[in-house]
């Protein structure tokens, strides 16, 4: 529990308001991208399990009859580690939970659904460049079971 407040703690003190706008804004062109270049219809934004507020779903978007939970990831535009890296077991975890949550909360599921992550490189202050936008469907949510080892 101590490890998990601690934990809590830290990423809300190491986001600057310059870095929780960025992710803002980044949510806003994603969403932006998916509805224009995907045709894809939004449902719900910053979705938090009222019983976890851990467990945020960065936007939900209908694609045709598929339910899409949406994870963002907005990053500096020249930063080693890409946003679809980021979702790590830890955040997939957390995603499976609050996916789960939403679902329970429906009072007719879906009979399908899936998990997409779109990235948004964001080009430093004052640059001309355009923030480029990366949409990855089809996110596993859980780890593939490793053979024979």
């Amino acid at each position: 529990m101590i490890r998990k407040l601690k934990a809590l703690l830290f990423r809300r003190s190491s986001q600057t308001p310059a870095s929780s706008k960025r992710g803002e804004a980044g949510e806003r062109l994603a969403e932006a991208y998916l509805r224009r270049e995907k045709g894809f219809k939004p449902v719900a934004r910053n979705w938090r399990n009222p019983l976890d507020r851990r467990e945020e779903i960065d936007l939900v978007m209908k694609d045709g009859d598929v339910l899409v939970f949406v994870e963002v990831k907005t990053r500096a535009l020249d930063a080693m580690v890409p946003g679809y890296h980021a979702v790590d077991a830890d955040k997939r975890k957390i995603l499976r939970r609050g996916i789960s949550a939403y679902l329970r909360g429906m009072s007719k599921p879906p009979r399908t659904h899936r998990l997409d992550v779109v990235e948004v490189g964001w080009p430093p202050a004052g640059s001309e460049v355009e923030p480029k936008v990366r949409h990855i469907e089809r996110v596993a949510l859980k780890p593939r079971r490793q053979s024979g080892v």
